[in-house]
Order: structure tokens, then C-alpha cells, then sequence
């Protein structure tokens, strides 16, 4: 690897001089920086992005780690993540903690298991010298979010249990309230509902967004119009031929792998999906758009959770450039938590054919 010095040597300057070339700073001559550039770009000098932290304490590198890339969520928040990056000057260094494909789902109340994965990984960052990490949660829920002397940390897709960590979360309960308001505007009264694990904070929470739709139109809530599932498409045709024998004219699914089963259920029995019974989805995944009718559907706006917690950690590394939340986020409906650490980022409606108004 070509050095400093070197460059220097063949261009009869002192290193300070290529530093300051290098740097960007003006108390250098036009000649001299062209000639010191013209070899930079021929020897392929790249800096020491090790060498210059170890200088100035800082490698503008932040590091991501990611609970499990086979979470649908979790490629497109990286994605933004590293965009918003590129765009402030930051490299990124990603980390998998592969926690789905390890142990299903079984580590979700097991700190030790996530703590043998966690701890390496975060030990790799340091050693890299990050200036700040991005955690990303693989579903919603309370985590304690760890804590590392010296670097900020702002956790994504998820509450931190306690502390001053900065997060983003989905608006699970105005998405919910937004997709039941829409089966209601086009007749529908009897609505089932498929949900997660009723433990699961985005089931308690778009359950409530439902409940407060019903109310505000004057619809009776109906329990026994909620069955509880899997969040996979097995689950969704598990469960639909209850909700349909209980009269429901629209089946609202808390993700869009459970309206994938409902969709299978239906036509195996006769039933046309947007014709004889009304579905509608969340998450709006990549197979929303290729059932049979298209899905309607809540979008979760994941390049934003991205772009959102870069910006929420520059803020900590660099004071000087406070982010507040801007207009562009209001205007789509985006609200500031109460506790002035969280963002909740509002989900869009995608209205396609599976819903229509209610025969009769």
C-alpha cells in the first residue's frame, strides 16, 4: 500500500503537504495540488481509515447490526440505512446476528442466547473503531438495548426497555385504524381480524387501531370476530374458514402471509377473493402484488426506518447537526413519541382489487 511519505517523495513535498491536499484544506498552491493529485490517482493511494482513527479518534464508519437478514423487514431499513450514510460521508460495516435461522423463535425471551451472538458482534465493532452503531430489530417489541462506553447507539424497529436511546417504530396502531376505516367506508361491518400471538405488540397495538376505527364509525366490536395466529401462511388458512362461518364480509389480515392462506382457502372451496369476500394485508411484501386478485394492503415505509436512525445517530456523534423531525416526515403523518427519544413512521395504504363493497 502506497503511504503519505512516498507520495510526498515523488512529488518533492512534505507529507504535511499531501495530508493537507488530501484533506481538502486551501493553503496549498494550484500547481502543487494538481501534481500531488495527478499521482495520488496513479499510485491508487487509498487512505488508512485504521491509521487515521487511531489519530483522530473517529473513522466516520458507522456499524449495523441486524437481528436476521431473512426478516422481510430487514434488507430495505439496511438499504436506507446505507444511502442516508453514503450521502453524510459515513461508510458502514454490517453485522448478522442470524437469530431466526439459528433458533426460530425461540430465543425471543432468551437473553443469553442473543447475548452469545450480541456480544461478539458488538466487540468486532469496537474493534473497527465505529463511531456509532444501528440496531436493527428483527420485529417490534421492548429491548434492552446494550451499552457501550464511548458509543451511541439508536435502535430501529423496535422500544427500548428503559435508557436514553433514540428509536423508530412503526405507527402499528393508526396503520390498523387506517385499513379498518377503509373496509368500513366501503360497507363493511362484520370484519374479521387474523392476528399475530396476542402477546405480540403489533397485534395489541393494530388491535387497538382496529377497535378505535369500529368506534368512531358506530360499529359494534364483535371478539369473537378475532382469531389469533402465526403471522405465517399456514396460520392465515387455519383460521379463515372460522371467521367466514361467522358471517364476516371483510377478513382484515395482520400480515400479508396470513392473507396468503386466507387467499389459498378461499379458492380451494369456491370462494372468490374481491367477488363473494374481502381481504386486506399488512406489511405490503413483494406477494401482495402477485395474488390473484392484487392485495390491498398497509406499506411499512422500511427505507425510511433506514435513513430515519442514521440520522437519529449523527445526531448523537455530531451535536453541531441536530435532526429534527422534518417537515417532509410530518407531512406523511410521522409523529415525535413523548418522550422525545422515538419516532413512530406512519405506514400508506395500497389500494388494489382484493377489497370491494359487501353483496347485498
Amino acid at each position: 500500500m502506497v503511504t503519505i511519505k512516498e507520495i510526498a517523495r515523488e512529488c518533492g513535498v512534505s507529507p504535511a503537504t499531501v495530508s493537507n491536499i488530501l484533506n481538502g484544506k486551501k493553503n496549498v498552491g494550484e500547481e502543487t495540488r494538481r501534481r500531488v493529485m495527478e499521482v495520488v490517482k496513479a499510485r491508487g493511494y487509498r487512505p488508512n481509515i485504521i491509521a487515521q482513527g487511531l489519530r483522530n479518534q473517529k473513522t466516520r464508519t458507522i456499524g449495523i447490526i441486524a437481528e436476521d437478514f431473512t426478516q422481510f423487514s430487514v434488507p430495505a431499513i439496511i438499504d436506507g440505512a446505507m444511502a442516508e450514510c453514503e450521502h453524510f460521508g459515513y461508510r458502514t460495516t454490517v453485522q448478522n446476528l442470524r437469530l431466526y435461522s439459528r433458533w426460530k423463535g425461540s430465543w425471543f425471551y432468551n437473553a443469553r442466547m442473543v447475548s452469545s451472538v450480541l456480544g461478539p458482534a458488538i466487540r468486532e465493532l469496537e474493534t473497527i473503531m465505529v463511531d456509532g452503531i444501528i440496531y436493527i430489530a428483527g420485529h417490534g417489541r421492548r429491548f434492552e438495548v446494550p451499552q457501550v462506553e464511548g458509543m451511541p447507539i439508536v435502535l430501529t424497529y423496535a422500544y427500548p426497555d428503559g435508557g436514553e436511546t433514540p428509536y423508530t417504530v412503526i405507527d402499528d396502531r393508526q396503520g390498523a385504524f387506517d385499513i379498518t376505516r377503509y373496509l368500513i367506508e366501503r360497507g363493511h361491518r362484520r370484519i374479521g381480524v387474523i392476528a399475530g400471538a396476542m402477546d405480540n405488540l403489533h397485534t395489541q397495538l393494530r388491535l387497538q387501531g382496529h377497535q378505535e376505527a369500529l368506534f368512531e364509525a358506530g360499529a359494534l366490536y364483535d371478539p369473537t370476530l378475532i382469531v389469533c395466529s402465526d403471522w405465517e401462511k399456514t396460520g392465515g388458512y387455519a383460521e379463515c374458514a372460522a371467521l367466514l362461518s361467522r358471517g364476516v364480509t371483510a377478513i382484515f389480515c395482520m400480515n400479508d402471509r396470513m392473507a396468503g392462506g386466507v387467499y389459498q382457502y378461499c379458492h380451494e372451496h369456491g370462494i372468490m377473493v374481491g367477488r363473494d369476500i374481502s381481504v386486506a394485508g399488512f406489511d405490503n411484501e413483494l406477494i401482495s402484488e402477485y395474488q390473484y386478485p392484487e392485495l390491498t394492503t398497509m406499506e411499512i415505509p422500511l427505507f425510511r426506518f433506514g435513513t430515519t436512525a442514521v440520522r437519529q445517530l449523527i445526531s448523537l456523534m455530531e451535536p453541531d447537526k441536530p435532526f429534527a423531525l422534518g417537515e417532509e416526515q410530518r407531512a406523511l403523518g410521522d409523529t415525535e413519541i413523548g418522550d422525545g427519544l422515538g419516532i413512530r413512521l406512519r405506514c400508506r395504504l395500497i389500494e388494489r382489487k382484493s377489497v370491494v363493497k359487501p353483496a347485498g
